[in-house]
Protein backbone atom coordinates (compact mmCIF):
# COMPACT_ATOMS: atom_id res chain seq x y z
CA UNK A 1 0.00 0.00 0.00
CA UNK A 2 1.34 3.26 -1.24
CA UNK A 3 2.19 6.18 1.60
CA UNK A 4 -0.44 9.63 1.11
CA UNK A 5 1.89 12.16 -0.05
CA UNK A 6 1.40 15.10 1.63
CA UNK A 7 2.82 18.92 0.44
CA UNK A 8 3.16 21.81 2.12
CA UNK A 9 1.36 24.88 1.22
CA UNK A 10 1.54 28.97 1.63
CA UNK A 11 -0.96 30.91 1.83
CA UNK A 12 -1.36 35.18 2.04
CA UNK A 13 -4.10 37.12 3.02
CA UNK A 14 -2.37 40.57 2.14
CA UNK A 15 -4.16 43.49 3.39
CA UNK A 16 -3.95 47.32 3.01
CA UNK A 17 -6.39 50.15 2.70
CA UNK A 18 -8.35 51.37 -0.15
CA UNK A 19 -11.17 53.46 -0.96
CA UNK A 20 -11.52 53.48 2.72
CA UNK A 21 -12.18 50.29 3.06
CA UNK A 22 -9.89 47.01 3.88
CA UNK A 23 -8.80 45.15 1.07
CA UNK A 24 -7.08 42.03 0.84
CA UNK A 25 -4.94 41.05 -2.86
CA UNK A 26 -6.37 37.84 -5.05
CA UNK A 27 -4.56 36.39 -7.63
CA UNK A 28 -7.20 36.01 -10.90
CA UNK A 29 -4.82 32.98 -13.03
CA UNK A 30 -6.91 29.89 -11.32
CA UNK A 31 -10.04 31.78 -10.24
CA UNK A 32 -10.08 34.34 -7.32
CA UNK A 33 -7.59 33.12 -5.05
CA UNK A 34 -5.25 34.39 -2.06
CA UNK A 35 -1.43 34.53 -2.69
CA UNK A 36 -0.41 30.88 -3.05
CA UNK A 37 2.39 28.07 -3.63
CA UNK A 38 3.91 25.40 -2.45
CA UNK A 39 6.70 25.56 0.30
CA UNK A 40 10.47 24.55 -1.51
CA UNK A 41 12.82 23.88 1.70
CA UNK A 42 15.76 23.56 -0.63
CA UNK A 43 15.10 27.30 -2.02
CA UNK A 44 13.57 28.74 1.09
CA UNK A 45 15.32 29.27 4.04
CA UNK A 46 12.28 29.73 6.22
CA UNK A 47 8.50 29.34 5.44
CA UNK A 48 8.13 33.17 6.05
CA UNK A 49 11.24 33.83 3.04
CA UNK A 50 8.98 31.70 1.10
CA UNK A 51 5.92 33.22 1.24
CA UNK A 52 7.33 36.79 0.53
CA UNK A 53 8.97 34.75 -2.63
CA UNK A 54 5.92 33.81 -4.01
CA UNK A 55 3.66 37.18 -3.17
CA UNK A 56 6.20 39.14 -4.64
CA UNK A 57 6.28 36.86 -7.90
CA UNK A 58 2.68 36.42 -8.09
CA UNK A 59 1.42 40.44 -6.92
CA UNK A 60 4.66 42.49 -7.19
CA UNK A 61 3.65 43.32 -3.87
CA UNK A 62 6.07 42.35 -1.21
CA UNK A 63 4.48 41.64 2.21
CA UNK A 64 5.69 44.37 4.90
CA UNK A 65 4.39 43.01 8.65
CA UNK A 66 3.94 39.64 8.38
CA UNK A 67 2.77 36.91 10.71
CA UNK A 68 1.14 32.94 10.84
CA UNK A 69 -2.25 32.30 11.53
CA UNK A 70 -2.98 28.73 11.09
CA UNK A 71 -2.35 25.50 9.48
CA UNK A 72 -5.58 24.42 7.19
CA UNK A 73 -5.16 20.44 6.79
CA UNK A 74 -8.67 19.36 6.12
CA UNK A 75 -9.16 16.33 3.82
CA UNK A 76 -10.59 17.56 0.68
CA UNK A 77 -9.48 21.24 1.62
CA UNK A 78 -8.87 21.09 -2.41
CA UNK A 79 -10.55 18.38 -4.44
CA UNK A 80 -8.90 16.58 -6.72
CA UNK A 81 -10.42 13.94 -8.89
CA UNK A 82 -9.88 10.73 -7.84
CA UNK A 83 -7.96 11.92 -4.47
CA UNK A 84 -4.83 10.81 -5.95
CA UNK A 85 -2.24 13.71 -5.71
CA UNK A 86 -0.84 14.11 -2.52
CA UNK A 87 -2.34 15.64 0.00
CA UNK A 88 -1.65 19.48 0.84
CA UNK A 89 -1.31 21.00 4.03
CA UNK A 90 -1.26 24.98 4.06
CA UNK A 91 0.26 27.44 6.07
CA UNK A 92 -1.73 30.75 6.31
CA UNK A 93 -0.37 33.76 6.79
CA UNK A 94 -1.70 37.50 7.66
CA UNK A 95 0.30 40.09 6.03
CA UNK A 96 -0.02 43.96 6.15
CA UNK A 97 1.19 46.26 3.13
CA UNK A 98 0.73 50.32 2.99
CA UNK A 99 -0.96 50.72 -0.72
CA UNK A 100 0.87 53.51 -2.66
CA UNK A 101 0.02 55.19 -5.87
CA UNK A 102 2.27 53.00 -7.83
CA UNK A 103 1.72 50.12 -6.25
CA UNK A 104 -1.88 50.06 -6.93
CA UNK A 105 -1.04 50.83 -10.83
CA UNK A 106 1.39 47.87 -10.59
CA UNK A 107 -1.59 45.46 -9.20
CA UNK A 108 -3.90 46.34 -12.08
CA UNK A 109 -1.69 45.53 -15.03
CA UNK A 110 -0.61 42.40 -13.33
CA UNK A 111 -2.55 38.88 -12.31
CA UNK A 112 -3.30 40.45 -9.49
CA UNK A 113 -6.20 42.37 -8.21
CA UNK A 114 -7.47 44.48 -4.63
CA UNK A 115 -10.64 43.71 -3.37
CA UNK A 116 -12.56 45.02 -0.48
CA UNK A 117 -12.74 41.98 2.05
CA UNK A 118 -16.75 42.93 3.16
CA UNK A 119 -17.32 41.27 -0.43
CA UNK A 120 -17.10 38.01 0.69
CA UNK A 121 -18.22 39.46 4.12
CA UNK A 122 -20.64 41.76 3.81
CA UNK A 123 -22.62 40.75 6.66
CA UNK A 124 -19.52 41.74 8.50
CA UNK A 125 -19.62 45.61 7.83
CA UNK A 126 -21.98 47.34 10.23
CA UNK A 127 -19.96 51.05 9.41
CA UNK A 128 -23.70 51.87 7.94
CA UNK A 129 -25.54 50.14 10.67
CA UNK A 130 -26.57 46.36 10.83
CA UNK A 131 -26.43 44.97 7.50
CA UNK A 132 -30.29 43.96 6.69
CA UNK A 133 -29.69 40.70 5.34
CA UNK A 134 -28.63 39.45 8.85
CA UNK A 135 -32.26 39.76 10.00
CA UNK A 136 -34.07 39.19 6.71
CA UNK A 137 -31.63 35.68 5.62
CA UNK A 138 -29.17 34.87 7.63
CA UNK A 139 -30.41 34.66 11.28
CA UNK A 140 -33.76 32.83 10.22
CA UNK A 141 -32.22 30.55 8.39
CA UNK A 142 -29.62 29.40 11.20
CA UNK A 143 -32.37 29.17 13.43
CA UNK A 144 -34.38 27.07 11.29
CA UNK A 145 -31.52 24.90 10.64
CA UNK A 146 -30.13 24.77 14.46
CA UNK A 147 -33.84 23.32 15.39
CA UNK A 148 -33.41 20.30 12.96
CA UNK A 149 -33.85 17.09 15.05
CA UNK A 150 -30.75 15.87 13.31
CA UNK A 151 -29.07 18.90 15.21
CA UNK A 152 -30.73 20.22 18.31
CA UNK A 153 -28.44 18.28 20.63
CA UNK A 154 -25.33 18.27 18.34
CA UNK A 155 -22.80 19.17 21.45
CA UNK A 156 -19.41 21.28 19.56
CA UNK A 157 -17.80 23.17 22.00
CA UNK A 158 -19.91 22.58 25.10
CA UNK A 159 -22.69 24.03 23.05
CA UNK A 160 -25.73 23.07 20.74
CA UNK A 161 -26.11 24.91 17.93
CA UNK A 162 -28.59 27.07 18.55
CA UNK A 163 -26.51 28.54 21.61
CA UNK A 164 -23.31 28.92 19.00
CA UNK A 165 -25.66 31.05 16.89
CA UNK A 166 -26.92 32.95 19.79
CA UNK A 167 -23.33 34.06 21.03
CA UNK A 168 -22.12 34.16 17.43
CA UNK A 169 -24.64 36.59 16.03
CA UNK A 170 -25.10 38.54 19.35
CA UNK A 171 -28.40 37.71 20.11
CA UNK A 172 -30.62 38.26 23.07
CA UNK A 173 -28.55 38.93 26.02
CA UNK A 174 -25.05 38.19 24.29
CA UNK A 175 -23.52 40.86 21.51
CA UNK A 176 -22.71 40.88 18.82
CA UNK A 177 -18.38 40.45 19.02
CA UNK A 178 -15.94 41.99 16.38
CA UNK A 179 -13.72 39.22 16.65
CA UNK A 180 -16.37 35.50 16.22
CA UNK A 181 -15.55 35.99 12.11
CA UNK A 182 -15.04 32.53 11.96
CA UNK A 183 -17.38 31.16 14.29
CA UNK A 184 -19.96 33.14 11.91
CA UNK A 185 -18.67 31.69 8.90
CA UNK A 186 -18.71 27.68 9.68
CA UNK A 187 -21.98 28.36 11.22
CA UNK A 188 -23.05 29.66 7.70
CA UNK A 189 -21.38 27.13 6.07
CA UNK A 190 -22.50 24.54 8.15
CA UNK A 191 -26.12 25.78 7.28
CA UNK A 192 -25.60 25.81 3.71
CA UNK A 193 -25.72 29.52 3.06
CA UNK A 194 -22.33 30.24 1.42
CA UNK A 195 -21.41 28.37 -1.97
CA UNK A 196 -18.59 26.35 -0.99
CA UNK A 197 -21.51 24.65 0.98
CA UNK A 198 -22.34 23.03 -2.22
CA UNK A 199 -18.89 23.01 -4.04
CA UNK A 200 -17.57 21.14 -1.35
CA UNK A 201 -20.81 18.89 -0.99
CA UNK A 202 -21.74 19.09 2.28
CA UNK A 203 -25.05 20.31 1.20
CA UNK A 204 -26.99 19.83 -2.18
CA UNK A 205 -27.45 22.88 -4.13
CA UNK A 206 -31.38 22.45 -4.24
CA UNK A 207 -31.40 22.79 -0.75
CA UNK A 208 -28.72 25.57 -0.07
CA UNK A 209 -30.11 29.16 0.47
CA UNK A 210 -26.93 30.90 -0.67
CA UNK A 211 -25.98 34.51 0.10
CA UNK A 212 -25.30 37.09 -2.31
CA UNK A 213 -21.34 37.10 -2.18
CA UNK A 214 -17.94 37.22 -3.97
CA UNK A 215 -16.63 33.40 -3.89
CA UNK A 216 -13.43 32.53 -3.48
CA UNK A 217 -11.38 28.96 -4.41
CA UNK A 218 -10.84 26.08 -1.69
CA UNK A 219 -10.91 26.95 1.62
CA UNK A 220 -9.35 30.40 0.53
CA UNK A 221 -12.81 32.39 2.02
CA UNK A 222 -12.17 30.24 5.25
CA UNK A 223 -8.55 31.41 5.63
CA UNK A 224 -9.48 35.30 5.26
CA UNK A 225 -12.00 34.72 7.94
CA UNK A 226 -9.30 33.42 9.84
CA UNK A 227 -6.84 36.62 8.79
CA UNK A 228 -10.14 39.36 10.10
CA UNK A 229 -10.91 38.15 13.33
CA UNK A 230 -7.32 37.63 14.05
CA UNK A 231 -6.62 41.48 12.90
CA UNK A 232 -9.45 42.79 14.64
CA UNK A 233 -8.57 41.14 17.68
CA UNK A 234 -5.07 42.06 17.47
CA UNK A 235 -5.78 45.52 17.01
CA UNK A 236 -6.82 45.57 20.96
CA UNK A 237 -3.19 44.57 21.97
CA UNK A 238 -0.73 45.79 19.62
CA UNK A 239 -0.27 48.55 17.55
CA UNK A 240 -0.68 47.05 13.96
CA UNK A 241 -2.77 49.49 12.55
CA UNK A 242 -0.05 51.75 12.04
CA UNK A 243 1.40 49.35 9.07
CA UNK A 244 -1.69 50.42 7.35
CA UNK A 245 -1.36 54.08 7.64
CA UNK A 246 1.29 56.68 6.05
CA UNK A 247 4.07 58.02 8.00
CA UNK A 248 2.05 61.26 8.92
CA UNK A 249 -2.04 60.98 9.25
CA UNK A 250 -4.28 62.64 11.07
CA UNK A 251 -6.54 61.39 13.77
CA UNK A 252 -9.67 61.91 11.75
CA UNK A 253 -7.90 59.53 8.99
CA UNK A 254 -6.93 56.98 11.58
CA UNK A 255 -10.09 56.98 13.22
CA UNK A 256 -11.70 55.70 10.02
CA UNK A 257 -8.66 53.00 9.53
CA UNK A 258 -9.80 51.33 12.41
CA UNK A 259 -13.57 51.81 12.03
CA UNK A 260 -13.02 49.78 8.23
CA UNK A 261 -11.18 47.07 10.13
CA UNK A 262 -13.97 46.71 12.89
CA UNK A 263 -16.79 47.19 10.03
CA UNK A 264 -18.57 49.41 12.78
CA UNK A 265 -18.62 53.14 13.57
CA UNK A 266 -16.69 54.51 16.89
CA UNK A 267 -17.59 57.86 18.53
CA UNK A 268 -15.15 60.54 17.41
CA UNK A 269 -14.52 61.78 21.06
CA UNK A 270 -14.02 58.63 22.47
CA UNK A 271 -11.83 57.33 19.57
CA UNK A 272 -9.62 60.65 20.95
CA UNK A 273 -9.46 59.84 24.23
CA UNK A 274 -8.71 56.47 23.97
CA UNK A 275 -5.29 57.47 21.36
CA UNK A 276 -4.33 60.19 23.78
CA UNK A 277 -4.85 58.11 26.67
CA UNK A 278 -3.03 55.25 24.80
CA UNK A 279 -0.03 57.54 23.88
CA UNK A 280 0.31 55.94 20.45
CA UNK A 281 0.70 58.94 18.35
CA UNK A 282 2.36 61.94 18.78
CA UNK A 283 1.83 65.49 16.80
CA UNK A 284 4.80 65.84 14.26
CA UNK A 285 3.89 70.19 14.01
CA UNK A 286 2.67 69.86 10.78
CA UNK A 287 -1.62 70.56 9.59
CA UNK A 288 -3.28 69.45 6.63
CA UNK A 289 -6.09 71.52 5.43
CA UNK A 290 -9.43 69.37 3.90
CA UNK A 291 -11.53 70.64 1.61
CA UNK A 292 -13.91 73.77 2.93
CA UNK A 293 -13.11 72.62 6.87
CA UNK A 294 -9.89 73.86 9.01
CA UNK A 295 -6.71 72.58 9.17
CA UNK A 296 -6.58 68.99 11.16
CA UNK A 297 -3.09 68.91 13.05
CA UNK A 298 -0.94 65.30 11.53
CA UNK A 299 0.61 62.83 14.04
CA UNK A 300 2.58 60.17 13.76
CA UNK A 301 3.47 56.71 15.78
CA UNK A 302 5.15 56.77 18.40
CA UNK A 303 7.22 54.07 18.56
CA UNK A 304 8.54 54.35 22.15
CA UNK A 305 5.52 52.76 23.06
CA UNK A 306 6.79 49.38 22.48
CA UNK A 307 9.66 50.00 24.84
CA UNK A 308 7.12 50.68 27.76
CA UNK A 309 4.10 48.28 27.94
CA UNK A 310 3.73 45.12 26.57
CA UNK A 311 0.30 45.28 24.97
CA UNK A 312 0.01 48.76 23.40
CA UNK A 313 -3.36 48.34 21.36
CA UNK A 314 -6.34 50.24 20.98
CA UNK A 315 -8.85 48.67 23.31
CA UNK A 316 -12.01 49.60 21.41
CA UNK A 317 -15.02 49.18 23.01
CA UNK A 318 -18.53 48.56 21.41
CA UNK A 319 -20.49 52.52 21.37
Amino acid sequence: MSKQQIEIGLNAVIVSMKDNTPAILQTVADGDALPYGKFNPGQHRTMEEGLRELAQAQTGVRPGYIEQLYTFGDRGRMPVAGDQSPHIVSVGYLALSRLNEEQSTDVKSSNAKWQSWYSFFPWEDWRSGKPEILNTVIIPHLLKWAEHPARVNRIIRGLTPSSRIRISFGLEESSWSDELVLERYELMYAAGLLSESVIDGRIEKKNATIIPSLEMVHDHRRILATAIARLRGKLKYRPVIFELMPEVFTLFDLQRTVESIFGREIHKQNFRRLVENAELVEPTGGSQRSTGGRPASLFKFRSEILKERPAPGLKIGRS
